[in-house]
């Protein structure tokens, strides 16, 4: 590390404690803490400025770690967004909007904690800036470092904002990552849509299987009561063959004995005429 790095590792890491004390004490701690340095470095101590109340929170919000993890979704989300539908845009974007003000929420607790109250205007300035860092690489990196004099704005971003926003050295925005993860992730990411996708299809199929389950279980039963009645019809067209068989023959044997009747009745009718005739000769 040469001499130039190294001084502006000292100088950060003296304006990153400085900028974790309540505004109200910064100024004095920083003259004690030029007063104890060499004159180099106490030149570029005491050119430190005071923080915003605001900036302070963000700070504190930033040592804190919660931002990291939070800068670092976004950054992913920043770079999955090409891939990404109008819908899901939107649902990501609501959940960013949520996050930042979650987490404006947070700075404003750590600095209650720390015996500041924010007021109205100073905790807008927080949400600002979170969602700057949210939104934007470079001002994460500026953000990150818990050395802010000055609050963001998303949209206001350019190296002169930057610079003039920081205590201390100003970091290079965090750098995306490598190419082939970038692939890596987007692969990853077709994959699991193809699968929620397949997976889909397959939970519509498995529904419209039970539907033709249930239209088949349906058309069976009717079929085995058709059949049934088929079976009924046909033991009932047995018994009526059988009877009307016992019918004809019983119709058989009276219409011989008709015959028969009618033949006795002939010939009795014919003697009856005969006999008439020999009682009418006499």
């Amino acid at each position: 590390m040469d001499a130039a790095a190294e001084g502006d590792g000292e100088l950060d890491e003296i304006a990153a404690e400085l900028y974790a004390l309540p505004p109200a004490e910064f100024t004095a701690a920083r003259n004690a803490r030029a007063a104890a340095s060499d004159p180099a470095l106490a030149k570029q101590v005491k050119a430190l400025r005071k923080p915003s109340v605001a900036a302070w929170a963000v700070n504190l919000l930033a040592r804190d770690g919660q931002l990291a993890d939070a800068v670092e979704l976004s950054a992913a989300l920043r770079e999955a967004q090409d891939d990404l539908d109008a819908a899901e845009l939107s649902r990501l974007g609501a959940q960013r909007r949520q996050l930042v003000a979650a987490l404006a929420k947070q700075a404003v607790g750590l600095a209650s904690n720390a015996g500041v109250s924010l007021s109205a205007a100073a905790r807008d300035e927080t949400e600002k800036t979170i969602n700057a860092a949210v939104m934007d690489a470079a001002a994460a990196a500026a953000v990150l470092t818990a050395r802010l004099v000055t609050t963001l704005e998303a949209g206001d971003i350019d190296p002169a904002t930057l610079a003039d926003a920081v205590g201390g050295s100003l970091p290079g925005a965090v750098e995306p990552a490598p190419r082939d993860d970038l692939a890596e992730r987007r692969a990853r990411k077709a994959a699991e849509k193809a699968a929620r996708e397949a997976e889909r299809l397959a939970n519509e199929a498995e529904r419209e299987l039970a539907r033709v389950d249930a239209r088949r279980a349906k058309a069976q039963e009717r079929v085995d009561h058709v059949r049934e009645r088929i079976d009924d019809l046909r033991r009932d067209l047995a018994t009526l063959e059988a009877d009307a068989a016992t019918a004809e023959q019983k119709l058989d044997a009276v219409a011989r004995e008709h015959a028969e009747a009618a033949a006795r009745a002939r010939a009795a009718t014919q003697e009856s005429d005969r006999a008439r005739r020999v009682l009418d000769d006499e």
